[in-house]
């Protein structure tokens, strides 16, 4: 087993991975859940997991070599969701056909009743039930536990499913080879949104129901955007914050930025994010702090893409201004 867990008193993060020979064993690693796996096909048990725990959210992974049945519960008030990277062939998941386009949810409480496939690879989530409503409540106006009511599998495309795989697997990487960056709290409020926007995008699309907004309204939003983003220059801020403050949804904001700017909200934000970061690099005396960990702080997880963005932004890698700044005896 090698593991990895968050030091300090505040116990922001815990981060884990093992391997298994045996079907018990395997089940016993999820943390909070009640589980018992019975091995169904001959052969000797190989398995392997990994988990990161930060603030309301249980991403893992797992992978099985022989078919076994899974029964048990997750954690009270929590919602789970899970999309399959690997199957040998199909599995049965509370009495529905599951294969590699499935994307499978559980709520706390409730039984689950899996018969896996004999090779089976998953990524899943497990989320605090009430903050992941309140946030689509709150960015999209939708009432996510109601759409969810009674369903197992969500009626998604190959498409939303590979979507949903491709963000697990993207954070699942980021944190598997620098877990520190949890200790942000900025990192783990911009993964949990990117969690949640993805599980919510998965679900399918609501009906809208509400007229888009009239030019005047469009203005007032972005002129009341701005004003917040100008009261908090030297925060992260991020969409779902902007939403919460303007009382609007993603979707009336993103008409507002893109009919009175050119711009849609998302980018608007990044660039300031990554003025953020330059700034920060810019003050960074005697070497305190890496690129890493100063991009942590201003919530980018995807280190790869920010240093993509920054370089097209300014024409030269966030180490570059780092080390222009030691050059200089700044």
């Amino acid at each position: 087993m090698t593991s990895f867990t968050s030091s300090g008193d505040d116990q922001a993060f815990s981060a884990h991975w093992q391997t298994t020979h045996d079907a018990d064993d395997h089940a016993s690693c999820l943390q909070h859940w009640k589980q018992r796996y019975d091995q169904l096909t001959a052969g000797l048990f190989s398995g392997s997991f990994e988990e990161f725990w930060f603030d309301n959210l249980q991403v893992f992974r797992e992978r099985t070599n022989q078919s076994v049945h899974e029964a048990g519960q997750a954690w009270e008030g929590s919602r789970t969701f899970g999309v399959p990277v690997e199957i040998d062939g199909k599995g049965w998941y509370c009495g529905q056909v599951f294969d590699l386009n499935s994307i499978i949810t559980l709520k706390g409480g409730e039984e689950m009743n899996f018969r896996t496939p004999k090779v089976q690879e998953i990524l899943a989530v497990t989320t605090d039930a009430n903050a992941l409503n309140d946030y689509a409540l709150q960015v999209e106006h939708r009432d996510i536990e109601a759409e969810l009511d009674g369903k197992r599998i969500l009626p998604s495309t190959p498409e939303q499913a590979a979507a949903l795989r491709d963000l697990l697997g993207t954070v699942m990487a980021s944190l598997r080879a620098t877990p520190e960056m949890l200790r942000h709290a900025a990192m783990r409020k911009a993964l949990e949104q990117a969690i949640y926007g993805s599980l919510i995008a998965s679900i399918g699309a609501a009906p809208e129901h509400r007229p888009a907004p009239s030019c005047h309204t469009r203005q007032l939003v972005v002129e009341r955007a701005r004003e917040y983003m100008n009261a908090h220059i030297e925060e992260p801020i991020t969409v779902a914050d902007l939403c919460a403050e303007l009382r609007v949804s993603r979707r009336t904001l993103q008409y507002s930025f893109q009919d009175v700017l050119n711009l849609n909200p998302v980018s608007f934000l990044r660039a300031l994010r990554l003025n953020g970061v330059r700034r920060a690099l810019k003050q960074a005396h005697g070497g305190a702090g890496s690129v890493a960990d100063i991009a942590a702080r201003w919530g980018f997880w995807h280190l790869s893409h920010f240093a993509s963005d920054y370089k097209s932004m300014f024409g030269e890698l966030p180490s570059e201004t780092l080390r222009s700044v030691g050059l200089r005896g700044d």
